[in-house]
């Protein structure tokens, strides 16, 4: 065969063999299991769970651990802490289990016509309110790429989800699945922390920037999501023998430091939570046909464990 069309025998071999492995499907990568995530990252893209800042709230079905975020809600956080101190929440109940909604907690006498309701002590019966907080420095933000409908920007700040408005130079907590706000009536500063609530449904988002969100669950949730519902009206108890009984409320500051849980969160600045929000945006593992390649704030999972 003549060197030229030897020359152009083998160019269209090649050509044939690249249509070919151009119409063949591409395996992707599979994703990296979240195990091997969370076993993979480093001593410093953990932070402990700062004692004067945490919650714990003991229930018949467990222990509730709660992060408060001062940063966000500075007087509300404040003035919990003094309820907590004074030991207000001590008897008191979770009141309300609002399916796909909210769990609820606080004086069972303040809905009861007649009753005196239990001295707040030392703590503010009003506050002005703290829906959102002005964009500051100190204010740690990772921008999470995927769009939102609520927000013109969202991710996460020193361990909570947050949203921004650069315009408005405001930002705020919002409400994600074991999110705790404060209840408050139709006076924008009734909510005084007395009454607490935590998101235990669908992340009801529409309350952003309408109540003053003060931190997280960061353990426990399923012992408030797993509550009976309530019949009345909201998933409030009608009967006070529904209520669930709180035995006692403190900081992690004020226990024994041999009798602390010594929780540690996963940095949300940090590469590997980066590679914890990738592995959901984009899973790849056998189950899985097509990725959805994007992801919703609330379904970012944020890690915790005990400090090794």
């Amino acid at each position: 065969m003549p060197a030229r069309k030897t020359l152009w025998f083998a160019l269209a071999l090649t050509i044939a063999s690249a249509s070919d492995a151009a119409d063949k499907p591409t395996t992707p990568a599979k994703s990296r299991a979240l195990a091997d995530i969370l076993t993979a990252a480093p001593a410093s893209d953990w932070r402990d769970l700062d004692p004067a800042n945490t919650m714990v709230m003991d229930l018949p079905g467990g222990t509730v651990v709660i992060e408060l975020a001062p940063l966000y809600a500075p007087q509300h956080v404040a003035n919990i802490k003094t309820l907590v101190h004074e030991h207000y929440f001590d008897g008191t109940a979770v009141i309300r289990s609002h399916d796909n909604y909210v769990s609820q907690w606080g004086d069972p006498s303040e809905d009861v016509e007649g009753s005196v309701p239990k001295p707040l002590g030392s703590a503010k019966a009003t506050l002005p309110p703290e829906f959102t907080a002005p964009i500051s420095a100190k204010m740690p933000f990772t921008r999470l790429p995927d769009g939102d409908v609520y927000a013109p920007q969202v991710g996460f700040s020193g361990g909570f989800p947050v949203a921004r408005d650069p315009r408005a130079k405001t930002t705020w907590l919002t409400h994600c699945y074991g999110a705790v706000g404060v209840g408050r009536g139709l006076e924008l500063d009734s909510g005084n922390g007395a009454s607490l609530y935590a998101v235990i449904g669908h992340s009801p988002r529409h309350l952003d920037r309408n109540i003053a969100v003060v931190g997280r669950v960061v353990q426990g949730i399923e012992i408030l999501s797993s509550l009976p519902r309530g019949t009345g009206p909201l998933g409030f108890y009608e009967d006070a023998k529904q209520y669930v009984p709180i035995s006692s409320v403190r900081m992690e500051s004020e226990v024994a430091p041999e009798k602390r849980l010594h929780l540690q969160v996963m940095r949300t600045d940090s590469a590997s939570f980066a590679a914890v929000a990738e592995a959901r945006r984009n899973r790849r593992d056998d189950f899985y046909v097509v990725p959805a390649g994007h992801i919703e704030l609330c379904n970012v999972q944020i890690p915790v464990r005990t400090a090794p």
